[in-house]
């Protein structure tokens, strides 16, 4: 039965076809449609919950983490263990750089009385220091660390040598200048 009707359909075809819809039509059937169905959609806002949230906050976290351990283990590899290359080495370092910072803090006390001796003084020390932190850096690549780091602290013992007599060279300006006010005093 559907073979006859398909074949009826195929031999009237142009008489199906000659009817068409108005122009307004779409219009018409619009006003009959509901509001909702009329007007544009609105987008919904988007709402996450907890349990999406609580994921994203612990992987969050977990690349915290990793990127933080990351971060440690390479500036643990920057540095290098002084007392894995010589411990006697690392000792003296120890003793020269503590002795250094306390010579630095004797002579910061004639800073405000003696600006000018003070900034020479400092400026001899900075050069030593500079060369110091080029042998730390160099340290970090030679090959034979033990040979750096023995001019490393040959340089702390200049620097503290250096320290000593600028303290020793203050010293004696002060007693100078002592006995020229007491001298001055008697007369």
């Amino acid at each position: 039965m559907s073979k006859r009707l398909e074949g009826l359909i195929k031999e009237h075809r142009e008489e199906f076809d000659d009817l068409e819809p108005s122009a307004d039509l779409w219009a018409r059937i619009e006003k009959h449609l509901p509001p909702q169905f009329n007007e544009p959609k609105k987008r919904e806002a988007k709402t996450f919950t907890l349990g999406f949230v609580l994921r994203v906050a612990a992987a969050i976290v977990v690349v915290m983490s990793v990127l933080f351990t990351l971060y440690v283990r390479n500036t643990k590899k920057d540095g290098v263990d002084l007392a894995a290359i010589n411990p006697t080495y690392a000792r003296q370092q120890v003793h020269y750089t503590s002795l250094i910072v306390t010579k630095r803090q004797q002579l910061k006390s004639i800073e405000k009385s003696q600006p000018e001796l003070y900034q020479q003084f400092t400026s001899q020390i900075a050069e030593m220091d500079s060369t110091y932190k080029d042998l730390n850096n160099e340290l970090l690549t030679s090959p034979n660390q033990e040979l750096v780091l023995k001019q490393m602290i040959r340089n702390l013992e200049i620097q503290t040598q250096v320290l000593t007599q600028q303290l020793k060279v203050i010293s004696q300006y002060n007693e100078m200048r002592n006995e020229e006010n007491n001298d001055s005093k008697n007369i």
